[in-house]
């Protein structure tokens, strides 16, 4: 898993995401707000990382599964930011378009290991 797709998509949303909370930082929004994007938004890429070391099929799915839940937690503190007028509409478009995608190869993901090893 090395150089998946996967990971270098949940590596390139993480810096989007940092990128996007510096220059909201420097807007004065909420710094609560921020750092729960931040720690969700670049949890998606830690735990595939770390999955990387599983101890086993279980332990591997399960950081799978965890890296979705925090992509989906992305997208509320994404959304939350939209609607509060912190974000334009257009930047959480092309955000939500990458959480929807990182939610749909882990999906496939976690459903393909489930039934070919589980």
């Amino acid at each position: 898993m090395n150089d998946s797709v996967l990971r270098v998509k949940s590596k390139d949303f993480a810096k989007s995401i940092v990128f996007l909370c510096r220059k909201l930082k420097e807007e004065r929004v909420e710094s609560v707000l921020l750092n729960q994007l931040l720690r969700a938004g670049t949890s998606v890429g830690a735990n595939l990382h770390e999955a990387q070391y599983a101890q086993g099929t279980k332990d591997f799915v399960s950081k799978l599964e965890i890296a979705l839940k925090e992509c989906n937690e992305s997208e509320y503190w994404l959304e939350l930011l939209k609607e509060t007028d912190c974000i334009k509409e257009e930047v959480f478009d092309e955000f939500q378009k990458s959480c929807i995608e990182l939610r749909r190869m882990l999906v496939s993901s976690v459903k393909t290991l489930k039934t070919n090893t589980l």
